[in-house]
């Protein structure tokens, strides 16, 4: 059985998927991008705001399934720029602590709206 999530503390979805969506105590968490909830306009054209906005996204689902950054088992980041990526990584660190959960990134040509940064996660109920 699955359990969708969704809540006005992240961004809307802006195409045809879910939030999150929770199979068997794991959470699946759809890519976020740096958009203000309110607003739903991009935060900001630095890196740094964009990435902390992202993190936020991330922890607004977290939350609304009553779990948090300790429960992410998995991350993968998607940059338009590596050159970007000393800089996401420290952000990235300060919303997390260890054990760390794995993570890949990716330097992709375009990402919606043009932002600089999307992140996606899977996190485990204990």
């Amino acid at each position: 059985m699955k359990k969708v999530y969704s809540t006005d503390q992240a961004p809307a979805a802006i195409g045809p998927y879910s939030q999150a969506v929770e199979v068997d105590n794991t959470l699946y968490i759809s890519g976020q991008i740096p958009l203000n909830p309110e607003t739903m306009e991009v935060v900001g054209d630095s890196i740094e705001g964009q990435t902390h906005q992202v993190m936020k996204n991330v922890g607004a689902i977290l939350k609304e399934a009553g779990l948090d950054y300790t429960n992410l088992v998995k991350t993968t980041i998607l940059l338009d720029s590596m050159e970007d990526f000393a800089t996401v990584n420290d952000i990235y660190a300060s919303y997390l602590e260890e054990p760390y959960p794995t993570r890949a990134a990716f330097e992709v040509s375009r990402l919606p709206k043009d932002v600089k940064v999307e992140i996606e996660g899977i996190a485990k109920r204990a």
